[in-house]
């Protein structure tokens, strides 16, 4: 593969990670001053953990699925043998067991299942 090409999949896979980790600290410093808000105002204490235990969930999820993405973008411009591909599969599956891991705990199901 060119020089030229590894590069660019090299400076997009820096920025997607970049971009998900700055997406989670945001979300997550945006979700704990709301949540201090709603308290100083007298909102209801387990409502106010249970909205900001959802909000800061759905944060770390949708930076895990940036990772996700800037691993398999930086695996196509890595030089490609078993030793590569193997630790790529490692990462995402971890990944993938955290997202649905972290999906059963906010929503109460598997992300397949129906909304009742």
């Amino acid at each position: 593969m060119s020089e030229f090409v590894k590069r660019i999949g090299e400076w997009c896979t820096a920025i997607i990670e970049t971009t998900g980790v700055v997406l989670i600290a945001v979300l997550a410093l945006y979700t704990l001053v709301f949540a201090a808000f709603r308290l100083y105002n007298h909102a209801d204490a387990e409502e106010v953990f249970r909205d900001t235990r959802q909000r800061l969930g759905r944060g770390i999820l949708l930076g895990l699925e940036l990772f996700i993405a800037a691993d398999v973008i930086h695996s196509a411009v890595v030089e490609v043998n078993f030793e590569t591909v193997g630790v790529l599969a490692i990462i995402i599956v971890i990944r993938t067991f955290l997202s649905f891991s972290l999906e059963v705990e906010l929503n109460g199901r598997w992300p397949w299942q129906n909304r009742e």
